[in-house]
């Protein structure tokens, strides 16, 4: 599938967080004041039914589009390409990483060491 822009990928989560929306549905549930344009946000759910995250279920001429991928499976896809190209598909690479930037807690770490022990 072809990879999403930063707004794509806010208005998915919109649509993940919904299950089935309208176009005026995700513009009410977006914290942005003031709020964008139909157009804008119809253009860009139009995108995102062309590139395959996006189904629609016709009412006339009303669209209501539901996600056509889970949120889990965008979000598999989208940490593969960032594991193997960031970290060389490494996963002490990875947990190096988090550990230096994303200072982990002791709880974080003991959390980490069950996960591992218990595979």
């Amino acid at each position: 599938m072809e990879e999403l822009t930063k707004t794509e990928e806010r208005i998915m989560q919109v649509f993940w967080k919904l299950q089935k929306a309208f176009v005026k549905d995700i513009i009410d549930e977006l914290d942005d004041e003031p709020k964008p344009p139909y157009n804008t946000i119809s253009s860009i759910v139009r995108l995102l039914e062309k590139k395959g995250y996006l189904k629609y279920k016709a009412y006339g001429k009303t669209y209501e589009y539901f996600p056509a991928i889970t949120k889990e499976q965008y979000a598999k896809t989208t940490f593969s390409k960032l594991f193997s190209g960031y970290f060389d598909s490494s996963p002490a690479s990875l947990l190096s990483f988090m550990v230096r930037e994303e200072k982990l807690s002791e709880k974080d770490i003991e959390e980490i060491k069950k996960i591992i022990n218990q595979n």
